[in-house]
């Protein structure tokens, strides 16, 4: 993960308001700030309720900390807005060391301990909360795919360029849930084929069905194909609503 991150700066780009006061007024209404205890210390994120008090509640876990992923990459930040417009109770926030977050970056272990406490406080927030999901975009999608096999309660997953050739995904085994898999067939951080391996030893077990979009022409940080994959993520995530409210 080396030069491909430092040659591209679109980690390190939020999605820009058209007007300061504009922004200020979505940061008021519809994602205040929030600060919540983590394991390492106080840790900075956003966060929008749910209308419902049974509202369902997702979290969002940025890309690689020590390659310019933040809450505020335009992926985490869009797939935020993606889940508040469908009612959900959505958290996004700063892993240790980032931003206004405390603590040091840990190498995936203390990182995986800031999400189980970033799902204890929305739980904390939302008790009644019917479902749980969990997104991650690339060193977030392991993380992610991580916390899903602690976390019995969460019942889907959004895992967008999950970094295969880079960490050990062996722990899904198997894998408790049913989720969607995202990725590039141009990602020359995480081949398309290391992808696809995944895909295919995670498709062999039973219980669960692992969706899988590949989006022609994208690279790994979607540059040019942010809302095509923000389609997909949205219509996966229709699907899978529109079968909880069918039964």
């Amino acid at each position: 993960m080396k030069a491909p991150f430092r040659a591209r700066g679109l980690l390190r780009q939020p999605l820009r308001a058209p007007h300061a006061a504009t922004a200020a007024r979505k940061k008021t209404k519809q994602m205040p700030e929030v600060i919540f205890a983590g394991p390492a210390g106080r840790l900075e994120g956003r966060f929008q309720p749910a209308k419902q008090k049974n509202g369902p509640i997702a979290i969002i876990l940025h890309p690689h900390p020590q390659f310019g992923g933040t809450m505020n990459n335009q992926v985490a930040y869009q797939l935020f807005y993606m889940f508040a417009k469908r009612g959900f109770a959505v958290l996004r926030f700063n892993f240790r060391g980032v931003g206004r977050s405390q603590g040091a970056f840990d190498h995936g272990a203390g990182e995986l301990s800031d999400a189980a406490a970033a799902l204890d406080w929305v739980q904390s927030m939302h008790a009644d909360a019917r479902s749980c999901w969990v997104a991650g975009f690339s060193f977030g999608a392991w993380i992610g795919m991580q916390l899903l096999m602690r976390r019995p309660e969460i019942e889907g997953f959004i895992s967008i360029a999950p970094p295969a050739n880079l960490h050990d995904f062996t722990f899904l085994a198997p894998c408790p849930s049913s989720g969607l898999i995202v990725h590039g067939d141009s990602d020359r951080v995480v081949p398309a084929k290391d992808v696809q391996a995944l895909v295919d030893k995670l498709k062999t077990q039973r219980g669960i069905k692992i969706d899988q979009q590949i989006i022609p022409g994208a690279n790994h940080f979607f540059e040019n194909n942010v809302d095509e994959l923000l389609g997909v993520c949205a219509d996966y995530l229709d699907r899978r609503l529109a079968m909880v409210d069918a039964a």
